[in-house]
């Protein structure tokens, strides 16, 4: 995994590689019949199955065996590309990410982790520049996340209106976009659109509670906020002293302590 980054509060910038993982810790046995292609898909699937589990060696190993079948692979420059990042070799990673693209532009998949890559190296622009074409790819199987990602990329070059509009572009596909809900009660509160805000925020919280997820400064700081926008001084002080007890070195608790000053 990529490193996360930080938007309004720690958050982590999801990444999605094959849709499918092996977690096999052993080589198949191919079928003698196997076709090539088979066999090219089996290796890379095992390939992203040993990145997951943190086993780059292996993981390299199953590259270098689909690259004797087929040295122009997408998917498999791209799994290079992500095999580089996590080891710090950050030209490298570009290299191959790019490789990947230029092998087969529509691989949206290589792409949506290529901007991943671009926003870990701080160059939010590139990054929006290529989720705005990931999500133009309405066959693709994680475009509700991609629209997630160039909202997350949007609010980090304050660009609010864009922001919005990939979080809502989200949910739309996809309600149970988690960051979505959260990052669209505080556009709206921002807005002092509290009616709104409150659906957005009433949202988050059945998909937390779905999910059994605990809360995170920001969502406490987000709470506190709209709480206090409604004059519901109990509600306030709930968050606050959840606040106080598990993030005290927080900033969104030094927020929160501005907040009811």
């Amino acid at each position: 995994m990529l490193n996360s980054f930080k938007t309004l509060g720690a958050m982590t910038f999801c990444l999605f590689m094959l849709s499918a993982c092996v977690t096999e810790t052993t080589n198949p046995v191919f079928n003698a019949e196997t076709s090539d292609s088979d066999a090219l898909q089996d290796y890379l699937l095992l390939a992203i199955g040993y990145l997951d589990e943190g086993d780059l060696t292996s993981a390299k190993r199953h590259l270098q065996n689909a690259a004797g079948i087929d040295a122009d692979n997408s998917v498999m420059f791209g799994i290079w590309g992500l095999i580089n990042a996590r080891e710090g070799e950050a030209v490298l990673a570009e290299t191959n990410f790019r490789r990947s693209l230029r092998e087969d532009s529509s691989n949206s998949q290589s792409r949506n982790n290529y901007a991943a890559f671009l926003f870990s190296q701080n160059r939010i622009d590139d990054a929006y520049e290529q989720l705005e074409i990931v999500v133009g790819d309405t066959e693709y199987d994680q475009r509700s996340q991609a629209f997630e990602n160039m909202g997350i990329a949007a609010l980090t070059l304050s660009r609010m209106d864009d922001a919005e509009s990939a979080f809502r572009r989200a949910m739309q596909l996809n309600p149970n976009q988690l960051r979505s809900a959260l990052e669209l009660a505080a556009i709206n509160i921002n807005n002092n659109n509290f009616q709104q805000a409150r659906i957005y925020w009433q949202n988050y919280l059945t998909l937390t509670q779905f999910y059994n997820l605990a809360h995170n400064a920001r969502s406490l700081l987000i709470g506190a906020r709209l709480e206090q926008a409604q004059e519901n001084a109990v509600n306030v002080r709930q968050y606050g002293e959840l606040l106080r007890t598990n993030f005290p070195d927080s900033q969104e608790y030094q927020v929160y302590r501005q907040l009811i000053d």
